[in-house]
């Protein structure tokens, strides 16, 4: 199986068993990713949480936290990722009228041998699943979308950028 970049999959031996990748050999720099994803609710749910009304409380400041540890767990969660001391994890949350909803943005900075994409992705979509839980009693049709990576620094790929490769939130 190849990736895009025509590479052969880097978790699979030839056999087809799955191995954590060996980066033991890999040279040390400062790697970056940002994620992103939404919760899409009816308008009446977003001015509740906007106003603090959910009972389960601050929703925004719980996911926010939630999604900065489920960056620290990602290796706990997935279950070829390597551990990683992070140097930074940040969630960002803003209402999105035009959704109506809210929209997070993570980002994880490493600087060691492997990427943080996956610690990016997964602190974005734990943030909306956290989010989704608090506000659940006031709509349980909410929507969570458009989980994905946005950017990636760092490592021998260097730079990637989802709306370099077309497939931009804009485009779907």
């Amino acid at each position: 199986m190849a990736n895009e970049a025509g590479d052969s999959l880097t978790h699979l031996r030839a056999d087809g068993r799955a191995e954590m990748v060996d980066v033991g050999a890999k040279q040390e720099t400062e790697r970056t990713a940002i994620a992103a994803g939404a919760v899409v609710m009816s308008a009446e749910t977003l001015q509740a949480i906007l106003r603090g009304d959910a009972k389960k409380g601050d929703v925004i400041a719980v996911a926010r936290i939630a999604g900065i540890m489920a960056a620290k767990k990602t290796h706990d969660l997935i279950p070829l990722c390597h551990p990683l001391a992070l140097t930074k994890v940040s969630v960002e949350i803003e209402p999105d009228a035009a959704l109506p909803g809210l929209r997070v943005e993570a980002m994880a900075r490493v600087t060691g041998k492997t990427g943080v994409e996956m610690e990016a992705l997964t602190a974005a979509s734990v943030a909306c699943l956290t989010i989704y839980d608090m506000a659940k009693a006031l709509d349980k049709a909410m929507v969570i979308t458009d989980i994905r990576l946005l950017e990636k620094k760092g490592g021998k790929s260097g730079t990637w950028r989802a709306e370099d490769a077309g497939r931009g939130a804009a485009s779907r």
